[in-house]
């Protein structure tokens, strides 16, 4: 909440009333408040951080449009306000309305050339909507205006990665580390990076280290298993997985993937089992189930063709 606010005493006394109300979780009661010290006369920077306030707990209590509202009201009072604007453009990319959501964005930057989480957010919009050129721009002038943003570095090295320029995934990936030594994504980036390069080794030392520090993250034990599955290592492979299950256990490609090595290893049972599992999770990968090799050992087990020739998976 907005402290130091230069009011009136009736003012003063209502903001003081909603901060209290706010503190008890009594938020509703809060914009309240707010709405009454706003009636009294002011000048505009006491009305624009109590209206800030509002738009604030809007967000909080998940009531976006009225959020908006609050800060269409903001820059009425002051049109170059460029928090106001970033404040809508949040509020919409909640909305799911992206290209409202970069156009507020950018009406953020264009008032304040250094507003660095406006470029974040429109860089996070930009690689959603597929446009990694217009990312890594982005991303790159938020770590010009905050170079220890380890985050921004990581996604720069991720997108390049993506686009298939390892060496530059590398460079931005490593000073993400620089900057943050223990920022799992980027250990795991790291991991996926070599792998790229082939080196084996090296990726599975960086999926562990990911793994320490967040052994939560998913696609962690997807990536280690995938490289023990490539090397024959199932019994390892399995290993992870099951790991990966205690961590995750709505882990659907965690059980399929562990299917897949149950049935490699003739463990039908096992592998039907995981199979359910994952189908019960995500019914939808049954169209990868029906045409994936590696359960070629479950097709004289009448439990599996029932399986998938059931054809509720497909609706």
């Amino acid at each position: 909440m907005n402290k130091g606010l230069n009011l009136s005493d009736r003012k003063y006394n209502y903001v003081l009333l909603a901060e209290e109300a706010y503190l008890r979780e009594k938020k509703e009661r809060a914009i309240n408040f707010y709405k009454k010290a706003i009636q009294f006369k002011g000048n505009i920077r006491d009305d624009i951080a109590i209206l800030y306030n509002i738009a604030q707990i809007y967000d909080e209590i998940d009531k976006p449009l009225y959020a908006i509202e609050t800060y269409k009201s903001i820059i009425e009072l002051d049109p170059i306000e460029a928090g106001a604007y970033y404040g809508i453009a949040i509020m919409e990319e909640r909305l799911n309305n992206k290209e409202k959501a970069l156009e507020y964005y950018h009406k953020a930057i264009e008032i304040d050339p250094s507003y660095d989480r406006a470029y974040y957010y429109a860089a996070n919009l930009y690689d959603e909507m597929g446009d990694r050129e217009k990312a890594i721009e982005y991303y790159k002038k938020v770590v010009d205006l905050a170079p220890d943003d380890y985050i921004a570095y990581n996604n720069i090295g991720s997108l390049y990665e993506e686009e298939g320029d390892l060496e530059k995934a590398l460079q931005y990936i490593k000073k993400s580390l620089e900057i943050e030594k223990n920022y799992y994504k980027g250990l795991f980036n790291l991991g996926v990076v070599y792998k790229a390069l082939g080196d084996n080794d090296k990726a599975l030392e960086y999926y562990y280290k990911s793994k320490e520090i967040n052994p939560y993250h998913e696609n962690t034990y997807l990536n280690i298993s995938a490289i023990h599955i490539e090397e024959k290592r199932y019994l390892d492979a399995i290993e992870f997985l099951t790991e990966g299950i205690e961590n995750n256990p709505h882990g659907h490609d965690l059980y399929y993937n562990r299917a897949c090595c149950y049935s490699i290893l003739g463990e039908k049972e096992k592998a039907i089992k995981d199979v359910k599992d994952a189908l019960t999770l995500c019914p939808s990968i049954i169209k990868y189930i029906r045409i994936d090799k590696d359960f070629n050992n479950l097709y004289d087990q009448k439990e599996f063709i029932d399986i998938i020739n059931n054809k509720t998976f497909d609706e």
